[in-house]
């Protein structure tokens, strides 16, 4: 039925090829106009977790505590500190610009500046708080007086190491920022508003004597979009290297041409989609779309490698290029069909991003299997070659399959069992040296940034000048809804929440912590003459409550307004997930055994809290993925050749291979992330391409009555020079990546060189061995039976 099917199909598109390939052109030049007006589209939202714990606190609480998209704009005296008139009204412009950027939360906005900067001085009249920067203070009254003045109110108000450097040479300014601009609704553009950073807030204002240092999701995420183009030109490269490699090999500009442009149109198409489901390209996916373009390319130089065999052994194009559709459609098909699904179970990990870019790479292999095993041969059958080119070919081919024959070897019993015990030894030491690998960032600051980009230097120098790190997890303590009216005197809850702050700022990780009871604590002081043994907290619940009115109206984001909930945040010296793991996993503890009635500390807000949401879905989704893969490939691969022994020579080199490239992402501390989960799943799609094309070859040279070893020989000869060419030459194309000034570009790089070169590797000697091990165990009882689709 099958074959019957192949050879319908082969006549309906080959009798109508004109027609077909007129009809692929004209829908080319639809997706094209489409994608014309494709663009960059970032996200803070896209990266967080749906439906998990901490992302539910995060946005149950967002707008009564600190979120986690934060913008902080350190100013920085280039010699001395900031208090003089020069540096001082820099930082009052500097406030007053950002105040109105698109999308800031004006309230949010905090510097010595702002009103909501506050100190405090006990006088003997009692308490007197004011602003850092009082009304009556302007730019032109900065003498040398008002300036001790402000230091001395930043000094008492406790500003010195959050606001104010410890050596006091830079004075920072925080705002949050929201997803959606509050003035016109728009969802907020993250690359438009790094251009506005840039444009109206660092050129403007830095000068010789100020240099102004900006931090946050949305400059982090800007930077890499700036640098975007620097994919599209190390693609060029790669695809320029590639086009040479392809050249080479077969010596013809047709041939070289048709793989890389059937591959090409495939990512119009893929574009065009993307932009017609409303959809645009995130910075951290850009690399996806291309990663699909390698697999086009495979498939690409197995169909060329087809033809050029067909049409030296002396049949003409047309001849050559059916068969090439023939007999590669089912095998090629089922490669593209795995790489889909392997794609398609990216969308069970409940991060928006992740599922975007899931989408965005099964169009582009689903789009591979009409471009590269359909359009491809259809074209090829409109080529001529001549006499010579054919007995040219022939002679290439005899000239590199003395290597192959030399490779076939492995099918000897002796050197089989060899070759399978050496790569048992290699999974088992694979498999024990990744253990433990990392899931997460890996590298302070901008991972996907190199530590020399400007991104991560503001950040070095705002983390070794502040005692607030770039980074902070915020711990939320609730008031369970019968204790709601209580809790503004209830004594035993600030003991609680205070308890925990204490313990928290041992824990290795914790930079700083604050809390609302902290700051009562000093209130109390103050109200004793600033006596520091008084520096505790009242058990009095008028006094308590009365208290805690006082600091709450000058301290935004550690309470709400009721108490019902309040905020712990701790500061972490970097997001890497060591550090994230470890202050959670110490929350975890006192979570588990410290309990108060009434209250329920809840997990977690703060940009560290987003990420440890990240990390845990992705440390619990990874496991799950890799099956529903394996799965897939292994009930595929059952239902075309019906044949256990098919599942596992196909699937054991690939695990091999998979656990090889994790312990070179331990080993090159490359962590597991959103950008290279794609990376890995990709590496089972290309590495299943090899697996898939060399075994469909060797199960019809069986069905011809061969014996093993020569039908892997003739196998190889087939098939094993265009899986080592392919595999050479994408990796020398994607190596280049790691020039890139985008770090993430460059691990991206040189995690897919080697995963290309080892799936290589694992596909012409761990399969042939699986197979010829099995052959000799367990002997076939009858002959080998191959669907008559797949013999050609």
């Amino acid at each position: 039925m099958l074959s019957h099917l192949i050879t319908r199909l082969e006549t309906a598109l080959f009798g109508y090829r004109r027609i077909f390939l007129l009809t692929l052109a004209a829908f080319t030049v639809l997706m094209g106009v489409l994608a014309s007006s494709l663009h960059l589209e970032a996200g803070f939202e896209k990266q967080m977790p749906q439906g998990h714990e901490y992302i539910e606190t995060f946005e149950k609480y967002r707008d009564q505590l600190f979120g986690a998209n934060r913008l902080t704009i350190a100013v920085h005296a280039r010699q001395g500190d900031v208090w003089n008139q020069d540096a001082l009204t820099q930082l009052l412009k500097v406030t007053d610009a950002v105040t109105y950027l698109p999308g800031v939360e004006r309230t949010s906005v905090t510097s010595l500046w702002t009103p909501n900067v506050f100190f405090t001085e006990i006088t003997e009249d009692g308490f007197r708080a004011e602003p850092v920067a009082g009304g009556d203070i302007v730019p032109e009254k900065l003498n040398r007086e008002v300036i001790a003045q402000m230091r001395q109110r930043a000094t008492a108000g406790g500003h010195i190491g959050t606001l104010v450097a410890r050596d006091q040479s830079s004075a920072l300014i925080t705002a949050e920022l929201s997803d959606t601009d509050p003035r016109t609704g728009k969802k907020l553009d993250y690359i438009q508003f790094n251009r506005l950073l840039e444009e109206k807030i660092r050129r403007p204002f830095e000068n010789a004597k100020v240099e102004i240092q900006i931090i946050g999701f949305a400059k982090q995420i800007g930077d890499i979009a700036d640098r975007s183009d620097e994919v599209t030109r190390f693609f060029a490269v790669a695809f320029l290297l590639t086009g040479l490699a392809v050249y080479w090999y077969c010596r013809s500009i047709r041939l070289t041409l048709l793989p890389l442009a059937c591959s090409l149109t495939s990512l119009v198409w893929q574009f065009g989609t993307l932009r017609l489901l409303g959809f645009g390209l995130d910075p951290l996916a850009i690399l996806v779309p291309f990663l699909v373009f390698a697999i086009g390319v495979s498939h690409g130089i197995q169909q060329i490698n087809f033809i050029i065999r067909e049409v030296a052994n002396g049949a003409d194009p047309a001849t050559a290029a059916r068969r090439s559709f023939t007999g590669l459609l089912i095998p090629g098909s089922l490669a593209l069909i795995t790489a889909l699904v392997s794609f398609i179970t990216l969308i069970l990990i409940p991060i928006p991003m992740i599922r975007e870019l899931a989408i965005t790479a099964a169009i582009g292999v689903g789009y591979k299997i009409l471009t590269n095993l359909m359009m491809l041969p259809i074209a090829a059958s409109f080529f001529h070659f001549t006499p010579a080119f054919a007995r040219d070919a022939l002679a290439r081919r005899e000239k590199h399959n003395g290597w192959l024959r030399a490779v076939a070897r492995i099918a000897k019993p002796r050197n089989a069992l060899m070759v399978t015990l050496f790569g048992a030894g290699i999974f088992a030491l694979a498999f024990w040296q990744s253990q433990g690998r990392h899931i997460g960032s890996l590298q302070p600051g901008a991972p996907e940034l190199r530590a020399e980009s400007r991104y991560n230097r503001d950040a070095a120098a705002i983390v070794g000048r502040f005692d607030v790190g770039l980074d902070w997890l915020t711990v939320v303590f609730e008031a369970t809804p019968e204790h709601q009216g209580e809790v503004c005197s209830r004594a035993g809850q600030f003991l609680y929440i205070d308890e925990f702050t204490w313990l928290m700022r041992s824990v290795p990780g914790v930079v700083s912590a604050d809390a609302l009871a902290g700051q009562l604590k000093l209130y109390n002081a103050g109200l004793n003459e600033g006596n520091p043994k008084l520096a505790t907290l009242t058990r009095d619940p008028r006094g308590l409550g009365s208290q805690f009115a006082g600091v709450n109206n000058r301290i935004a984001g550690l309470s709400s307004g009721d108490c019902r909930v309040q905020g712990v945040n701790l500061y972490l010296p970097d997001h890497r997930a060591t550090t994230i793991k470890s202050v959670v996993d110490a929350v975890k503890v006192f979570r588990d055994t410290n309990h108060l009635d009434g209250v329920k500390l809840r997990l977690a807000s703060g940009n560290a809290g987003v990420q440890a949401a990240t990390n845990e879905v992705l440390e619990a989704s990874e496991t799950p993925m890799m099956l529903y893969v394996y799965a897939a490939i292994l009930l595929l691969v059952f239902l075309v050749y019906r044949d256990w022994r098919a599942m596992i020579a196909c699937c054991l080199p690939l695990t091999v291979a998979t656990w090889i490239g994790y312990w070179f992402m331990k080993e090159l501390e490359i962590g597991l992330t959103v950008a290279t989960l794609p990376v890995m799943v990709l590496a089972v799609g290309i590495g299943v391409d090899y697996a898939f094309y060399i075994y469909n070859r060797l199960q019809v040279q069986l069905s011809h009555g061969l014996p093993f070893t020569e039908a892997l020989e003739l196998a190889l000869t087939e098939t094993g020079l265009a899986t080592v060419f392919t595999a050479i030459t994408l990796s020398v194309g994607v190596a280049t990546w790691t020039f890139s000034s985008l770090k993430f570009q460059a691990d991206m790089g040189a995690l897919l060189t080697f995963m290309f070169l080892v799936n290589m590797v694992m596909a012409i000697t761990l399969l042939p061995a699986f197979a010829a091990v099995l052959e000799w165990l367990i002997p076939r009882t009858g002959p080998v039976r191959m669907p008559a689709a797949l013999q050609h």
